[in-house]
């Protein structure tokens, strides 16, 4: 069977980590399986957006698998770039709105999974940790999309006491968008991919490219750059379909492009 399952559900590609007899842990099979989905993604021009999760409802992650002879944390460094950083680069860099359906615990490397998302759901239920200290390691890796998310003295707090948080701090936080019961969690879910669907996907795609370009940028570069930014966009078959639509108050026909 499949670590990972990549299911084209109308206009939202689904990718579930298919381990839940090992907590959804991560291994480089799901790695490379979820950058495969997300390329599939990216390669359909129908596909807008794309939902991560977890199978079963005990764990969205469990970060990476711990168990005898999984190979974790023995990298090859004669290669440039492990497959879990090539995943959040690619995650990143992804132009569709990636939603992280969070169906339970999200530890370590979830966590990671969880930053490199756009949005996220949680069950109620759920807790959120980096309890890689206990193991004799530190997440190293998933501060590269933590740092941005969570405020510094609750990130060192919970890399360096290795304690997990519940889904309501988490909210608090800013990790999470929403929390809710686990039989509203696809209620949710489909609540925001309709707010999603019906808006633009070519200035969805523009936009983010352009958020993500601008992270590292000062003030005065990131509004020259963005001045440039809105003047191509304004060039777009899409941007002509939204004005004409606001002018003969209709619902707007986006072509894409």
């Amino acid at each position: 069977m499949s670590e990972v399952l990549v299911e084209k559900r109308g206009a939202v590609q689904w990718i579930t980590i298919n381990r839940e007899e090992r907590r959804n842990a991560m291994n480089d099979a799901v790695c490379f399986g979820i950058m495969n989905g997300m390329t599939a993604a990216t390669d359909d021009p129908s596909v807008r957006a794309v939902v991560l999760t977890g199978a079963g409802d005990r764990a969205f992650c469990a970060g990476a698998d711990l168990s005898a002879g999984s190979g974790s944390f023995k990298y090859d460094y004669s290669k440039v770039g492990v497959p879990f950083v090539k995943l959040m680069k690619q995650a990143r860099d992804l132009t569709l709105p990636l939603i992280a359906r969070v169906n339970g615990h999200t530890m370590a490397g979830g966590m990671g999974m969880l930053g490199m998302c756009d949005m996220a759901i949680a069950v109620d239920n759920a807790r959120f940790g980096m309890p890689e200290v206990k193991v004799g390691v530190f997440p190293m890796q998933i501060m590269a999309v933590l740092q941005r998310l969570i405020p510094n003295r609750k990130l060192y707090e919970m890399a360096l006491t290795g304690e997990p948080i519940t889904a309501a701090e988490a909210l608090d936080l800013g990790l999470v968008n929403y929390v809710v019961p686990g039989a509203e969690l696809d209620v949710k879910l489909d609540w925001l991919l309709k707010r999603l669907l019906d808006k633009s996907p070519t200035s969805i795609r523009r936009g983010k490219y352009a958020m993500r370009q601008t992270e590292s940028m000062n003030f005065d570069n990131a509004a020259v750059f963005m001045e440039a930014q809105i003047g191509t966009l304004a060039l777009t078959e899409d941007a002509a379909e939204g004005r004409q639509a606001f002018i003969e108050k209709r619902a707007p026909n986006w072509p894409g492009r």
